[in-house]
């Protein structure tokens, strides 16, 4: 039986593990309150914020609008350290880059950032591995370690951020314009932080990031009362729902947490979502050949999908090294993608980038812990 995490911690626990209280932690009130409690006037927490999540400066003593011994007042309550670069890898013409990350505690985590013709989409962790062990996933058979912060969520999407700006996505600086909770982690098992990043990313500068609620995508295996949850927060983000596979017999096995909540309740909640929100849910779908990829299968995923407000995302799957899991092949695939359209079901095949800098969620961190 699979040990299946709690949807919030144990009282006490609150910061186990976590680094110290960063800016990115709290909303602007509470860096106010945070500021004055150090002796300062609370229009300092303006200019921290200013510079933060508007200029994209996390190097306090960049910000020489404040004076030098309050900078290092500040830094020491406010910037504590988060995110230490220990690779990071570029390909596609350095349109896809990967970052793997190493925190204050030694954990690892990757955010992959790519840019696009008409976007720049950051892929961000929420968790240091994962607790809901599917055996397809290389984060997933690593294990959870431990949730992130906020701030920790929140310091990937601004190094996305400046990233994006200095022109390293193909030359030209960009804008990110979406955020993804797809990297290594289950969201909904670190749901309080995970909606206070939320906030962070789109609430308007000097408060956050000041990105649209619509451009960010919060994913999850199924945590149903999380999903529940998150209908009633009254947000405009994507909800992905990673399904991979329309019956609980092969559910139970690929997303173990469908012993707890099986295909139906899910689907229920996430229908819950779309009427509350009248966002459209994408269902994500890894093609996992001669598992979950035949043409009956397909049928019922039609079946079940067939004029809800959804869409279907194939992801062909990134094999992770020594797995037996494998990709389908493009004509599975495609016989897949018609039985689905023709059951009136959008869908389309998730772009794949980053085979080779091991562009599957956990794949570098599993890396580097083997070197």
């Amino acid at each position: 039986m699979t040990t299946l995490p709690l949807l919030s911690e144990p009282r006490g626990t609150a910061r186990r593990g976590l680094p110290s209280r960063h800016l990115a932690d709290l909303d602007l009130a509470a860096r106010r309150a945070a500021v004055e409690a150090l002796g300062e006037k609370a229009f300092r927490a303006n200019q921290l914020s200013s510079h933060y999540f508007g200029r994209l400066v996390n190097d306090i003593g960049q910000m020489t609008d404040i004076p030098a011994k309050v900078r290092d007042r500040l830094a020491a309550e406010l910037f504590p350290p988060l995110l230490t670069p220990a690779r990071r890898l570029a390909t596609d013409d350095g349109t896809t880059q990967k970052t793997l990350w190493r925190l204050h505690d030694g954990s690892l985590v990757e955010s992959v950032l790519m840019g696009y013709a008409d976007r720049a989409t950051v892929c961000i962790s929420s968790q240091a591995g994962c607790g809901m062990a599917c055996p397809f996933c290389a984060t997933g058979q690593a294990g959870l370690t431990r949730n992130l912060s906020t701030a920790e969520i929140v310091d990937q999407v601004v190094d996305a951020a400046r990233s994006a700006a200095s022109g390293s996505l193909g030359g030209e600086p960009t804008r990110l314009s979406n955020v993804v909770f797809m990297g290594m982690g289950e969201p909904m098992a670190n749901y309080q932080r995970v909606i206070d990043a939320v906030r962070r990313i789109t609430d308007p500068a000097p408060e956050g990031l000041g990105l649209s609620q619509r451009h960010v995508t919060v994913s999850t295996v199924g945590l149903v009362p999380a999903m529940r949850k998150l209908a009633a927060e009254g947000l405009q983000v994507t909800l992905a729902l990673s399904l991979h596979a329309p019956d609980d017999e092969l559910r139970d096995e690929l997303v173990p947490v469908n012993q707890r909540w099986k295909v139906a309740e899910v689907l229920d909640a996430a229908w819950e979502y779309a009427a509350r929100t009248g966002r459209r849910v994408s269902i994500e779908y890894a093609m996992i050949r001669d598992m979950n990829d035949q043409p009956w299968r397909a049928d019922l995923l039609g079946r079940l999908l067939s004029g809800r407000l959804a869409h279907v995302n194939l992801i062909p799957l990134n094999p992770t090294p020594g797995s037996k899991w494998d990709a389908s092949p493009k004509p599975v695939e495609r016989e897949f993608v018609r039985r689905l359209r023709a059951a009136g079901v959008p869908t389309t095949v998730r772009d794949t980038r980053g085979r080779e800098i091991d562009g599957a969620c956990g794949q570098l961190a599993a890396a580097e812990v083997d070197e």
